[in-house]
């Protein structure tokens, strides 16, 4: 966690005059909803990696935090009150991704306050938002956050793992918070349904064993991968493709989204690797390329490798949401997987 106690004290005692100066109205619009009609009997009780949360009444004022939950609360026809700043994947620079810009303009709706996670959350700006509700099913919550942000407005943190949620799971527990639980499994089905056309045009997907690998060009001593508890991984096998054992194994008795391999042991430990996948820049392809124990990984022998672009939208797709599945930028993710599976069929 970035913020140090003391800093959380004093957000918190920030927090709390807010509320109590503000009460639950404002010069804020509401959040906006258009669509959704089977909503729940409030009060509900979401469960979750920190407990329970009991939310009274239906929220109308709706704050997201971390990655996707604005995406999901979108999706669902409610438009956030504040959402965190798009670091990753935003190609214009103006911290929205460009499949939630869309969604956003598709309902004539303005685009939600942000703010800046650079150095960790922003309560004060989350507090000064006025939520009924704090969306968090696809994050990374720590107790210490968890517990600040409760004092804000009730909180839908993640059902089991940190950054371990899936798309199902965050529209899933998302919409619970919303009381739109029924839409949300409806959206669920309606986004499955067109990943799964999707898949079909691609013959070299299944089947294929896939890894996501990282090479850090300041310290090649490691080589870092992706676990399986990262949605990313989780992914793959939606779109035909598997995890390779070495993987799962690797995995074990980690909960973080990332662990780390000797480079020594890398090209026998992920041998069974079909495919690599990393994020595209030059420093890191060089450090996998020209490393005398990273180049010996046999995806990178082969160079049976799905180059994402870096910090492109193409990149962010990668982690399905139900705003992204059904855009260009998922057909393009999905055509470097195959175009890189090829490969690997013609070792």
């Amino acid at each position: 966690m970035r913020t140090t106690r003391s800093a959380l004290a004093a957000v918190t005692a920030t927090a709390a005059l807010v509320l109590s100066a503000c009460g639950g109205g404002g010069d804020t619009d509401s959040a906006a909803e258009s669509g959704g009609s089977g909503d729940g009997t409030f009060p509900i009780t979401v469960e979750h990696a920190f407990g329970e949360t009991v939310i009274e009444q239906k929220p109308e004022r709706v704050a997201a935090v971390a990655w996707g939950n604005h995406e999901a609360a979108l999706a669902l026809g409610v438009v956030p009150v504040i959402m965190e700043q798009a670091t990753y994947g935003d190609d214009d620079g103006n911290g929205v991704l460009p499949w939630v810009e869309d969604k956003v303009e598709e309902m004539g709706e303005e685009l939600p306050a942000t703010y800046d996670f650079t150095d960790g959350i922003d309560f004060e700006a989350i507090a000064n938002s006025e939520p009924d509700v704090i969306l968090a099913g696809y994050s990374g919550l720590t107790q210490e956050e968890y517990d600040t942000l409760s004092q804000i407005a009730p909180v839908v943190a993640y059902p089991k793992t940190p950054w371990g949620s899936t798309w199902q799971d965050t529209i899933t527990q998302d919409a619970k918070g919303l009381g739109l639980e029924a839409e949300g499994q409806a959206l669920i089905e309606e986004n499955e349904a067109i990943l799964e056309e999707k898949v079909a045009e691609y013959d070299n997907l299944a089947g294929t064993s896939a890894m996501w690998g990282y090479a850090d060009p300041q310290d090649a001593s490691t080589f870092g991968f992706f676990t399986v508890s990262d949605p990313r991984v989780q992914f793959l096998p939606e779109i035909g493709m598997e995890i390779p054992e070495s993987v799962t194994t690797a995995s074990e008795g980690n909960e973080a989204f990332m662990g780390s391999e000797s480079s020594e042991t890398a090209a026998d430990t992920f041998a069974d690797a079909d495919i690599l996948i990393v994020a595209e820049d030059n420093d890191q392809k060089a450090t996998l390329q020209d490393d005398p124990l990273l180049s010996k990984i046999p995806a990178v022998e082969r160079d049976s490798i799905a180059w994402l672009p870096e910090n492109a939208p193409e990149a962010a797709a990668s982690n399905p949401s139900p705003l992204n599945i059904d855009t260009e930028y998922m057909d393009s993710y999905l055509e470097t997987l195959d175009a890189a599976a090829a490969k690997a069929a013609q070792d």
